[in-house]
């Protein structure tokens, strides 16, 4: 009996071992001349397991099964499908850049407002027309100069209505984090920006239409048609907006990118205008210490979209950038900082009208301080099976030397 017992609970951990084991796909996209291509979109086919290439062109995958190809697409280059059979790993794949035809180039002489138009009347058949539950990937960076003072990760879950109805209902829950924060007392100034892992629901531009897509902020804009380009394999309109007036609220510059064949929108590129720096600090800052002078030099956003073999497209990955100086009055000169925050969402977990809302603790809100809400770096297998984007090699030094700062002080 003894012996049947163990029989059958080696069994079952060999069963377990098999269920939880993984298959690994990494490697690196570049040009055709060999230079790393960033945010390029790597998709395991007849999946929903996503991720990009870091700043160094790298990504690694993680999937139950062994996939057999892969899907990559980018701006500006032509999509590609690779096949995995075969093929020694790392994977080190070339795009090529995607020329649009000279016909293309007649959609010029369109009406940009009549495109955008048509694109918001038909978001409700382009994007989801039920709740989703999605698995992502955050991480957030801050520099002082050009030295790393934080890096906060996390994974987490993002619930989204659909899309006839806006974000207020909308919620992204952490479910495993950790962050590393520079010791030094000059680096820890007290502000508290805008951003974290929420801001996916904040910039989803064709959910919340009040970010900039409101008749309110079109009034505004002066639009243009500029040169189409392609994402992937299919041809896009871009439609540039440019602030007119003097506004007594914060602004976006930017281009808007519409599928043309589907009018979804696929991406868009902004960037806060700071000419006022008063507007601009109200935007970008939640809380500062008084006495601490912030003055904004940038803010930029991408938003990109992904569509699935059903039509449905969905946010995909969020980059926001921010650089803005710091001192406090008795200073003589100010410091430069660069915060840099981005999600990715890595696979789509639950749809329909029984996925339900995050709640209880680990559910974030819009003002809480994300580092606040996850543990310290440590565990070197911290992300297991979890998709992830790499990070560079910079990144990987700046994490190693924080490390060895806080052991030392400690």
């Amino acid at each position: 009996m003894t012996k049947k017992r163990l029989m059958l609970t080696t069994a079952f951990v060999l069963l377990t071992l098999l269920i939880k084991a993984q298959t690994v796909v990494s490697g690196k996209v570049t040009d055709t001349d060999g230079q790393p291509l960033a945010h390029v979109s790597v998709t395991i086919d007849g999946s929903e397991v996503h991720t990009v290439t870091n700043d160094d062109g790298m990504f690694t995958l993680k999937t139950p099964q062994q996939p057999r190809q892969l899907l990559l697409s980018h701006i500006g280059y032509k999509s590609r499908k690779v096949v995995l059979e075969g093929r020694p790993q790392p994977l080190h794949i070339r795009m090529q850049s995607n020329t649009v035809e000279l016909d293309e180039v007649l959609v010029s002489t369109n009406d940009p407002m009549a495109i955008l138009k048509a694109a918001m009347a038909r978001i409700e058949q382009n994007y989801s027309s039920e709740p989703e539950l999605m698995r992502c990937f955050y991480r957030e960076t801050a520099r002082r100069g050009s030295r790393f003072i934080s890096v906060a990760e996390a994974v987490t879950e993002m619930y989204k209505t659909d899309y006839t109805l806006g974000p207020e209902r909308d919620a992204v829950a952490i479910l495993k984090g950790r962050r590393l924060m520079s010791m030094k007392a000059r680096d820890t100034l007290g502000v508290k920006i805008q951003g974290g892992p929420v801001l996916p629901l904040m910039v989803d531009v064709a959910k919340n239409r009040e970010y900039i897509l409101n008749d309110e902020n079109l009034a505004h804009y002066k639009l243009q048609m500029e040169m189409p380009v392609r994402i992937g394999d299919r041809a896009q309109y871009v439609i540039g907006m440019e602030p007119t007036g003097i506004l007594l609220y914060p602004v976006m510059w930017g281009k808007v990118y519409i599928d043309q064949q589907t009018l979804t929108f696929t991406r868009a590129e902004l960037q806060l205008d700071v000419r006022d720096w008063r507007l601009a600090s109200e935007y970008m800052l939640v809380h500062k210490p008084a006495g601490l002078r912030f003055r904004p030099k940038e803010l930029t956003v991408t938003i990109v979209y992904n569509t699935d073999e059903q039509g449905r497209a969905r946010m995909s990955y969020v980059r926001n950038e921010m650089r803005f100086t710091c001192d406090w009055k008795r200073r003589l000169f100010a410091s430069p900082f660069t915060t840099v925050s981005e999600m990715v969402v890595t696979d789509v977990k639950q749809r329909g009208d029984s996925v339900k809302r995050p709640r209880g603790r680990s559910s974030f809100g819009l003002k809480e301080r994300f580092y606040d809400r996850v543990e310290y770096f440590d565990d070197p297998d911290f992300w297991a099976d979890y998709n992830i984007i790499e990070p560079t090699e910079s990144l990987e030094n700046a994490i190693g030397k924080l490390k060895k700062k806080i052991k030392e002080t400690n």
